[in-house]
């Protein structure tokens, strides 16, 4: 990397790190700029920190910003990867609204406008209440163009099938899929007629000692076509299911609906991963 790119690349994340009140004319700073990290940002907002450390939060910077009686919040914070930082956002997304286009994925309510771009999750919001979001939305579109990072969905959204899909899905669960604490992280789609889901393990060896200890949990109530093995059983938690293991994938179909067949849309599922 030459010297000019260094330095182009330092003041692309300095901006994406440290929002300023110069993205919003007529808006002067006021207080002092926030900064936090896992040990401190409880202080800023107590229990609703633990959200953020859910998907392996590394750092926030942030600013406040006031004209007249109207505050301007903006909050920029950076995870771990993209894919957390992606699975941050979809977690505050209000799914009985639309998207917009901004970064990867980004939303504009009244109240706050989001978005996710690269490993950084964005938040701008206005206080008092009221509809804000013509002017939130401009904002948040001044802002993305300082984030460093992809624009790019995490390509595990594209294994589930898009129709019937609910809004708000698939999701990135960060811990305990389907309640199941061996489930560590995985994602998770809802269906009219049951949900698919799929985690991914280290190596096949790992999915294949996952997949027997699901056997364990879950007993075989026959067999089925999906992947690299499968099964079908019915169960109080996860209700008609077809679970499989493909590769490095264990996933399935769970709480299938009257009239639906968890083995051949698990099938279908797992043929879709590459």
């Amino acid at each position: 990397m030459n010297l000019i790119a260094g330095i182009l690349l330092f003041a692309g994340l300095a901006a994406a790190q440290a929002p300023d009140c110069a993205i919003a004319p007529g808006f002067k700073q006021e207080g002092e700029a926030r900064e936090f990290n896992t040990e401190t940002l409880y202080n800023y907002m107590d229990g609703n920190s633990e959200g953020y450390f859910l998907y392996n939060f590394v750092l926030m910077r942030g600013v406040t910003c006031k004209q007249g009686a109207v505050s301007l919040i903006l909050d920029v914070s950076e995870f771990q990867d993209e894919e957390m930082a992606y699975g941050m956002f979809t977690s505050n997304v209000d799914a009985r609204l639309p998207r917009v286009n901004l970064g990867a994925a980004g939303q504009v309510t009244p109240a706050k406008a989001i978005f996710v771009k690269g490993k950084y999750f964005v938040e701008v919001s206005m206080e008092p209440q009221g509809d804000h979001a013509a002017a939130l939305e401009t904002i948040a579109k001044g802002m993305e163009p300082r984030v460093p990072g992809s624009v790019a969905a995490p390509k595990e959204l594209s294994f589930f099938p898009k129709q019937g899909l609910e809004a708000g899905s698939p999701r990135l669960i960060p811990q305990s899929v389907l309640g199941l604490r061996m489930l560590k992280k995985g994602y998770l789609g809802g269906y009219g007629n049951g949900r698919l889901f799929f985690v991914t393990e280290a190596s096949p060896e790992a999915a294949k000692a996952l997949f027997d200890k699901l056997k364990a949990r879950f007993a075989p109530a026959g067999t089925a076509q999906a992947g690299d093995e499968a099964y079908t059983g019915e169960d109080r938690l996860l209700g008609k299911f077809c679970l499989f293991r493909k590769g490095v994938r264990v996933g399935g179909f769970v709480g299938a609906t009257e009239g639906a067949d968890p083995a051949k849309l698990a099938g279908a599922f797992a043929a879709g991963f590459n």
